[in-house]
């Protein structure tokens, strides 16, 4: 009698091992495949264009505020500096492509300057301005 009731006993756990194996595999194959959001590091007031088109692998974010400043991963950034910066993100990422995102109240040139900087660091790719779709 004492055998068949340690037996039951026995049989009764519950090995959950394997299921934590499972767990942590799933929880490492979802932050390998996740997709991180890039913040410039300033909020912008993008002007409206009707031919809006969204962008998808965006690896390079340049912001530039209503003051003229420069944005790149949240750091204030030099326009001397735009060049440097658009190169180590690109060794990162090199299929991603590149976005300004530029304050309605912004310069022109700047933008033209930045969009300048971003080819002249061999971004050839797709550089587009961020806009809202009206």
């Amino acid at each position: 009698m004492l055998r068949r009731k340690k037996r039951e006993a026995d049989d009764s756990d519950v090995n959950v091992t394997p299921l934590l194996d499972i767990v942590f595999i799933m929880l490492i194959f979802f932050i390998v495949t996740a997709t991180f959001i890039k913040e410039p590091g300033v909020e912008v007031q993008r002007p409206d264009a009707d031919t809006a088109e969204q962008q998808r692998l965006v690896s390079i974010l340049v912001a530039i505020d209503s003051s003229n400043t420069i944005w790149i991963n949240r750091e204030e950034t030099p326009l001397e500096g735009v060049r440097l910066a658009i190169e180590r993100l690109r060794r990162e990422n090199p299929r991603g492509s590149a976005v300004i995102q530029a304050d309605g109240s912004a310069d022109s040139e700047y933008l033209v300057e930045v969009l300048q900087q971003i080819r002249d660091a061999d971004v050839q790719d797709t550089v587009a301005v961020s806009t809202l779709k009206s």
